[in-house]
Formats: structure tokens, sequence, C-alpha cells
């Protein structure tokens, strides 16, 4: 977790929109943190208050061992992840795709998380539920290997369906832009600072 969002507080913090960025990639030296940047740079530039939470820089159990069943206690950085994202009117979730879904510790942080009375609330005689997180929005800013149009129509997008439906929406989380950058492996330096050059636009637009 970054000090900003260990302190409550910002270096830049302006009179925008509460965001929050959640960084999903476990290596410090990523195209996701590059991006990462870029978006909050934009972002602050129009005034936007902006806080990071790195995972890689989080301690916590990323296993929910006993489902919903038992009660698990939250380690500090996950008690501080709530608030924030309590805190947050806009969430920014920045990660690789890996196999298909999402990075272990990132899929981790939501199972630790987003738990049943912070989350959502099921209805009792129901099937239905509440979404408690309702009134946020969410962007994506997603890197895969694969082209965009293989990893559409050949494999179905899991990963991108599971994030905007089954898991921020299923919260009350309304995904408003989901951005992916394809493909990584054989991108080269250009292509790769115009997709930096994106995200800070991206991030303009917050």
């Amino acid at each position: 977790m970054t000090d900003s969002a260990k302190s409550g507080a910002t270096p830049l913090e302006g009179d925008g929109k509460r965001i929050l960025m959640i960084i999903g990639s476990p290596k410090s030296d990523s195209l996701c943190h590059s991006l990462a940047e870029a978006y909050a740079l934009g972002a602050r530039t129009e005034g936007h208050v902006v806080r990071q939470m790195r995972l890689s820089e989080m301690s916590f159990d990323p296993v929910l061992h006993e489902g919903y069943s038992q009660s698990q206690t939250l380690e500090p950085d996950l008690l501080e992840a709530q608030r924030q994202i309590h805190w947050a009117q806009h969430l920014v979730f920045v990660y690789p795709v890996w196999w298909g879904g999402l990075p272990a510790q990132l899929k981790g942080f939501f199972d630790r998380v987003l738990l049943p009375g912070f989350a959502f609330k099921y209805r009792s005689d129901s099937q239905l539920w509440d979404k408690l997180l309702s009134g946020r929005t969410a962007d994506l800013l997603v890197t895969l290997d694969t082209p965009r149009w293989y990893f559409h129509w050949i494999y179905g997008a899991p990963a991108h369906r599971q994030m905007k439906r089954t898991i921020l929406g299923f919260c009350g989380i309304r995904t408003r832009r989901l951005e992916t950058f394809s493909p990584v492996r054989p991108s080269s330096e250009n292509q790769r600072q115009n997709w930096i050059r994106r995200a800070e636009l991206l991030g303009s637009r917050a």
C-alpha cells in the first residue's frame, strides 16, 4: 500500500472526484504500474483526488479458508482497503490477465474484502440480494498478451465478464470503461508509450 493510502492523504488533493486505484499486478516494474501512474497523473491534473493501493505491497492471506461459514479476521491492510473503498466515488482497477482470468492475489483480495455486510447482503427467504456498494463507478485498465479480438471472440473474454458482472456488478459498482492494452508481449516501446499516453487521457476524463 502506498504511503498516501496509509495516511489517508495524498500529496496532490483537489476538489474533484474521489478516486481509488487498485493495482493488481505483483510486478513492481510492470506495464500495469506505468499505466496506473499515467492515469493518476491525468486525473490529478483535472483536480481529482487519487489514492493508490498496490496489492504487491500489502500483507494479507488471499485464501478465504472457510468461505462465508466462518468469520476470518481481516488483516490491517484489508481493513484499510475497505475504508478506502467506502471513501471512493470511483474505482480504477489495473491488472494483467493470466490464463484467461485474474491474477491470484487480485482474486484473493476480492474474496477477502468484498464480504457479506460490506459489499452485499443476502435477503432472508429470497434469491435476491442488496448491493451495498451501489453509486460507485469503475474503470478497468487491463493488459494481456492475447490479441483483443482473439480474447473476445475465441475465448469469450472470461476475465472481463467476471469483473464487470459477477464481481463489481454483483456489489453495485458500475463499470464505466474497460480499456484493454494488448498484445503486450510483441509490443514495441513506441506502442507502450502510446498506451501510457492513452491511460493519462483516460485519467483526465475520470
